[in-house]
Parts: structure tokens; sequence; C-alpha cells
């Protein structure tokens, strides 16, 4: 399980698209369930996404949606599941009740007792739940004065049950002359089961088309040798490319070459 969090318009859902595009790539078969009612097939089409090979649910209850997340995983079928989002997550009985009234469930309540069942399931099962989740203030009080942190919504099953936390931050808006076209993000490693913690990244999203992933490769790829950098130039799989942005358009139009890099990137890293 995979929980990222972050305030609004930091990239949570972008992310969320670009693991879906990667694992279609793979041949998996991903579900996004929405209880949010915002997903946009054309802006997830815009990433890569193959929205004819997605299934997209909008289940109208907390109880539902995470259901659906336990019986999908329990299938075997589906490779990723992106749940968008936790905040979203209505109990049954807060929808019933007349808006005032005080009524018993509560989100945090169903989320502990639902994970508990999903957290055994992941344990038979290869998929991959991702979590979308949104940030509040909690007032915490002191005998001075009270201090405001922030805290997830949803309780603490899923800060627990998480393998992996991922926090994205807005740092920047990213400018095309006059307009703005784009922001950067920093996303920060919070807990990390699987490998070393506390690493953080900055990435740059392109509204319309997702993260720069070929800025990303390049980078990276420079700084691993599958690219070689003399200056201003790069080689580039026996091309010579002069400049950062050039190299960055051969990436764009070249899918084959970026496909044949980020191969070998994978390849190096998996085995360090």
């Amino acid at each position: 399980m995979v929980e990222i969090y972050g305030k609004e318009a930091s990239g949570k859902t972008t992310l969320a698209l670009h693991i879906i595009k990667e694992a279609q790539k793979l041949g998996g078969y991903c579900a996004y369930l929405d209880a949010e009612n915002a997903m946009d097939p054309s802006l997830a089409e815009s990433i890569g996404v193959d929205t004819e090979e997605l299934l997209i649910s909008r289940p109208d209850s907390a109880e539902k949606m995470l259901s659906i997340v336990d019986m999908l995983t329990k299938s075997g079928s589906v490779d990723v599941i992106v749940v968008d989002s936790v905040a979203a997550l209505a109990p049954q009985c807060e929808l019933d009740v007349p808006v005032g009234e005080r009524y018993k469930a509560t989100q945090s309540t169903i989320m502990t007792q639902a994970l508990g069942k999903i957290h055994y399931s992941v344990g038979y099962s290869q998929t991959l739940i991702v979590f979308l989740n949104q940030v509040r203030s909690h007032v915490k009080s002191s005998m001075c004065f009270p201090q405001a942190e922030e805290v997830t919504c949803g309780g603490n099953a899923l800060p627990f049950h998480a393998a992996i936390r991922l926090k994205m931050i807005r740092t920047g808006l990213i400018k095309t002359g006059n307009k703005i076209s784009g922001l950067n993000v920093c996303v920060q490693v919070v807990k990390n089961k699987l490998a070393p913690g506390k690493k953080k990244s900055e990435l740059g999203i392109h509204f319309g088309h997702g993260f720069y992933v070929e800025r990303e490769v390049l980078e990276l790829a420079c700084e691993h040798g599958v690219i070689i950098r003399e200056g201003t130039s790069y080689f580039i799989e026996g091309e010579v490319i002069d400049g950062k942005a050039a190299a960055e358009k051969y990436l764009v139009e070249k899918k084959e070459v970026l496909d044949t890099v980020v191969g070998s990137l994978r390849n190096q890293l998996f085995k360090m």
C-alpha cells in the first residue's frame, strides 16, 4: 500500500496517472476509484493512460469504495488500484442523516476496520494500492499558545499500514513567457519499508501533459553514465545533440530511444 498526500493542486493525481500509465505499458490492468468525481479521461489520455483499458468506478459511500478495493485485491486480476481520495470518502450514515444531526460512525473508524482487511488481502496478492490523501490543519492545545500542525485525513490507520508514504509539496510555478505552463513540486519519501527513506526529488509538471519525464530521464542518465555529457553536447545512442533543450526534445520525439535509455537506467539501478 502506498499513500500519496499533500495540499490541493500539488500533483497527486498526476503522479497516480503516471503510475497507471507505466503499469499499462508493462501489460498491467488498472482501476481508478474516483470518490471525488473529478476524474477527467481527456487529461488521463494526454498523460498517456489508455482509458479504454482502465476500470473507472465511482462508489457512493466509503464502505462500498473500500469493499471494492478489498474485492479487487483478493481477485488478483488488477495490478494497480488508485483511490482518489481518502478525504472524499463519506460514510453511509453521514449521507443518510440530515445536515446538523450527529452520527456514530466516523471516517477513521471505517478506515481502521477496512484497512485491516485490505492489508491482509494485499499479503496474498501482487496488487499495488495507491491512496491519494489531503492534509488538514489540526490545532494542538498547549499551555502557552495553540499550535497548528498538518495531519492527513482518515485517521492513523493508513499511515500505519502504508509501506510507502510520499508527501508532495508545490514549490513554484513554471512560466513560458508571461503564461503559466506548469508547476514545480517536491516529492518527499516520508516512510519507506522497502528501501532507504527520507529522500526527496524535485519534479516539473507541464499542464495537460504531466511530468517532464524526458527531463528527469536526461538528468538521471547523465548522472549514471547512460548518456554522456561533454560541455553542452549530449551523446545519446550514437547521436550528438547540442544543448539541453534540444536533447529533451530529441527524447520527446524518439520514444524508442527514450524507452532504451529508461531500460538501461533500470537495469543499472536495480543491480546497485
